[in-house]
């Protein structure tokens, strides 16, 4: 363990973490832009500065270790200046469409530079102003927006291991593109959207949330219907129908990691064609019927089976599309209650 002093208190900290990591596990809030638990230290942004005591620059605290008997300031006159003129930097050269922009009320730029006080950017000269890039079905990506944290090409590294995008260029014509700055399509990349999940800004939008305020929005969290992977995410439910679906952080099985289906497949819940009630066929038709009088047929025909030709005469085909434990308890219906071992899953085909 390691013995530092943070904001005048005495912390004990394990040897190998880092200023932000000691700070964040004590409650000492240090703000940062491009730092992300699950990727590798960048320390690009420079929000996290803090001030080391014997050291004449200030510390990047994502990327700087803690050492024995370290002094440790977050809060010095030091450090926030350094930290309002990061943000005025940022602003100068930032779309100033926070009003309408998707991002608004889940911008981490938004919320710091509320936080300091930074209303506007004083630097003037030449802004970035690319076009967007929209003609993908589920992403769109505004550079004129990106702040260069490096989130996104380090997820897509170091998570997806995809190697999609990168840094390309250099001084003020830096930006994140992909091999040819290419657009961004199904050719060179698989549209999971980790990119967007950890993306502070507005420059990555899901296309389905657009238009869906965070105020508006209720999230609610559920188990993903696509396989037995177990992942949770979070609906989107903006005026009782489902818009879209974001990643949770909380979820044991996944965190903030989703599969293509499960980020954007959510057009089959309001689909038109969408069975919503059990049909049962009569005369050569199926007609609608309620939940009681459809189980009720399956369990007096199932019975009848069983009686007439013995148990093996009943065969189970269970889903991909349901959780492990839906098809635990499915199994056990088939090899118990019917008394047969005739059961398989869909997934062998």
């Amino acid at each position: 363990m390691i013995n530092l002093i943070i904001n005048g208190r005495e912390i004990s900290a394990p040897k190998g973490t880092t200023i932000l990591e000691v700070a964040k596990e004590n409650g000492i809030e240090i703000p940062t832009l491009c730092y992300a638990k699950d990727l590798s230290p960048f320390g690009g942004c420079r929000l996290c500065v803090v001030e080391v005591k014997g050291q004449k620059n200030l510390q990047a605290s994502c990327a700087t270790l803690v050492k024995e008997g370290m002094e440790v300031n977050t809060k010095s006159e030091k450090v926030i200046k350094a930290r309002k003129d990061i943000l005025d930097l940022l602003l100068s050269n930032h779309p100033t469409d926070c009003l309408t922009c998707d991002k608004v009320g889940e911008c981490e730029l938004q919320d710091y530079a509320y936080e300091y006080g930074v209303k506007e950017g004083s630097y003037k000269g030449e802004k970035k102003n690319y076009a967007i890039d929209s003609l993908n079905p589920v992403m769109e990506r505004d550079q004129s927006k990106c702040i260069l944290c490096g989130k996104c090409v380090r997820v897509c590294k170091e998570i997806q291991v995809t190697h999609a995008i990168d840094f390309s260029g250099r001084g003020f014509n830096t930006k994140i593109a992909t091999a040819f700055d290419a657009p961004i399509d199904y050719k060179n990349c698989r549209l999971c959207g980790q990119c967007i999940s950890v993306c502070p800004t507005g420059a990555l939008i899901n296309k389905q949330l657009k238009g869906a305020r965070p105020w508006e929005v209720e999230k609610v969290q559920t188990t993903c219907p696509f396989c037995g992977t177990g992942c949770n995410f979070d609906l989107n439910v903006k005026d009782g129908k489902v818009v879209g679906v974001t990643p949770n952080p909380n979820s044991p099985v996944n965190g903030t990691s989703l599969c293509v289906k499960g980020r954007y497949h959510v057009d089959f819940i309001n689909s038109p064609d969408r069975l919503t009630k059990p049909l049962i066929k009569k005369d050569g038709k199926f007609i609608e019927s309620s939940w009681e009088e459809a189980m009720a047929l399956v369990v007096e025909n199932l019975k009848n089976a069983k009686e007439s030709y013995g148990p093996d005469s009943i065969a189970g085909l269970s889903s991909a599309r349901c959780t492990n434990e839906e098809n635990f308890v499915f199994q056990k219906m088939m090899r118990v209650a019917i008394g047969t071992n005739n059961v398989d899953h869909c997934a062998r085909t």
